[in-house]
């Protein structure tokens, strides 16, 4: 696999910067310092501070489908909620407490909301009673169902983000303005950014049906249909570096979960500069795809360029295909709208704590989605998804 701009390992970077300095006369510059993996997390936790108490979108969606909150019971107590930062970096998490405080005052929050990696751990070492998260990882979900022997419970809280950096936005799939393409499949997107493979993932369950041959791998843009000059043209691929949550769901949503990568993908990674601002991925990814007509990319829509454009996206042959916006990654109808969730441990057979129940229930009203408006990043659910998560909590 190539890749690109990616993290050095500190003993190549340390052998690199020494080469340079000796090699380096008295009027040149300095080198560079070391991408030290710190300096990267710390210009990152700047870079999300400083956009978290913004509304990006001010418009309102039709929320008439959703039940207003109504308590089932009086609670008090305290919750414990570890995981993801963004609900405190913008003001989701302020806003809900604040508005279940009007039914509920006796109840007090402990927030432990550094990032996403500390959910599942808050849950089985019992110091949290709500992990929120963005779709746990496979470790994660092994952590959990290891040491209790039974799955997290998921809740959906809110719809990602049409274009917010960081808040779980939607994937598109991009190419150069230059391509004739208009709109792909699933299935082809796993010819195009997927390869040979045995089987895939469904959480933790292995499943040998998922297995595919490079008979399906789609390597030239006229596989796909293009004619003329580009009927042999190589299909360049670019996506963000493997370790990202970001690709992994990529891998869950188009490749069956097998991570089985076209051999010839193109990686971008976030990197600390010298001067200590954060160097972006997608933005490193998107400058690269706008010169080159024969690239396709998957990656969110924040850092589009006038030389690119995103295609409709298809679940079957012939379409429908839906358009990347934000209207329909609200109504969940474009296919590569992404989500976040509440995680919480319970046994099965057991009730939800009632302070807990409550909580997630005032989240998933009315009022609860229209703070989610209000802070303006994360998108709310629509009725039919509402009515599904309140089910889970029976």
């Amino acid at each position: 696999m190539k890749t690109s701009k990616l993290f050095l390992l500190p003993a190549a970077a340390m052998l690199l910067a020494g080469l340079a300095a000796a090699a380096q006369t008295a009027d040149e510059p300095a080198p560079a310092a070391i991408r030290d993996s710190l300096n990267v997390q710390k210009a990152r936790n700047e870079h999300v501070a400083g956009r978290g108490k913004r509304a990006y979108y001010t418009n309102r969606f039709d929320l008439d489908d959703l039940p207003h909150y109504v308590p089932e019971q009086d609670v008090s107590g305290e919750i414990r909620m570890w995981g993801l930062n963004y609900l405190k970096d913008g003001m989701l998490a302020d806003f809900w407490e604040e508005g279940f405080h009007k039914y509920h005052p006796g109840v007090t929050f402990s927030y432990h909301l550094t990032t996403a990696f500390t959910a599942i751990s808050g849950l089985v070492t019992g110091q949290a009673d709500l992990g929120p998260c963005r779709r746990i990882t496979f470790a994660e979900t092994e952590e959990f169902e290891r040491t209790f022997n039974y799955h997290p419970t998921e809740i959906t809280f809110a719809t990602g983000s049409y274009d917010v950096p960081g808040w779980n936005n939607a994937f598109g799939i991009f190419v150069n303005r230059a391509n004739p393409t208009a709109h792909l499949t699933m299935k082809q997107l796993d010819g195009i950014f997927g390869s040979i493979r045995d089987g895939g993932w469904v959480g933790t369950e292995w499943h040998p049906e998922f297995a595919r041959g490079a008979d399906e791998n789609i390597r030239t843009w006229g596989q796909l249909g293009l004619t003329g000059e580009w009927a042999d043209k190589p299909i360049h691929v670019y996506g963000l570096n493997l370790r990202y949550h970001q690709s992994v769901t990529i891998s869950d949503w188009i490749l069956r979960g097998s991570d089985k990568w076209n051999e010839g993908l193109r990686t971008y990674a976030n990197y600390a500069r010298p001067d200590g601002t954060l160097a972006i991925a997608a933005e490193l990814l998107m400058e690269d795809l706008s010169k080159d007509p024969y690239g396709i990319a998957y990656s969110g829509i924040q850092n589009l360029k006038p030389e690119v454009k995103v295609l409709a996206i298809g679940t079957r042959e012939g379409g429908p295909y839906v358009e990347m916006n934000q209207a329909n990654i609200q109504k969940r109808t474009y296919p590569l709208a992404d989500a976040v969730y509440f995680y919480l441990n319970r046994k099965p057979g057991t009730s939800i704590d009632p302070k807990v129940k409550e909580y997630l229930r005032y989240v998933l009203s009315r009022e609860g989605q229209e703070e989610v408006e209000r802070d303006g990043k994360y998108l709310p659910l629509t009725g039919d998804l509402v009515r599904q998560m309140l089910q889970k909590l029976e």
